[in-house]
């Protein structure tokens, strides 16, 4: 079992930053990719951007270019830096852990709003 525990979010103006971080802790020998997501109302959850084992990458079509995912200074902690934040960019974000190629554990969410 895994335990993911999240922290950044907020109210920043549009274009402004803002970073997202995520531990996993636990049975962490089986953790796979670590990703970010995000939902709003009435919306399915969506992939924002993923780091893989190998420290390979994917984005989002909208977070690709401004969006930086990393891993910190422990292997299971991963960052989402967020730059020229748009209104568009208001959701939930969750960070979601892999775990034994068949269990995705999520973190608590963090409420991100963009005001113009």
């Amino acid at each position: 079992q895994v335990q993911v525990v999240q922290s950044g979010g907020g109210l920043v103006q549009a274009g402004e930053s803002m970073s997202l971080s995520c531990t996993a802790s636990g049975s962490t020998r089986e953790v796979g990719h670590i990703g970010w997501y995000r939902q709003t109302p009435g919306k399915q959850r969506e992939l924002v951007a993923i780091i893989d084992n190998n420290d390979n990458t994917r984005y989002s079509g909208p977070a690709q270019g401004r969006f930086t995912i990393s891993r910190g200074d422990a292997k299971y902690t991963v960052n989402l830096q967020m730059n020229n934040l748009q209104p568009e960019d208001t959701a939930v974000y969750y960070c979601g852990v892999e775990w034994d190629q068949r269990i995705t554990y999520w973190g608590q969410g963090a409420q991100v709003t963009i005001s113009s």
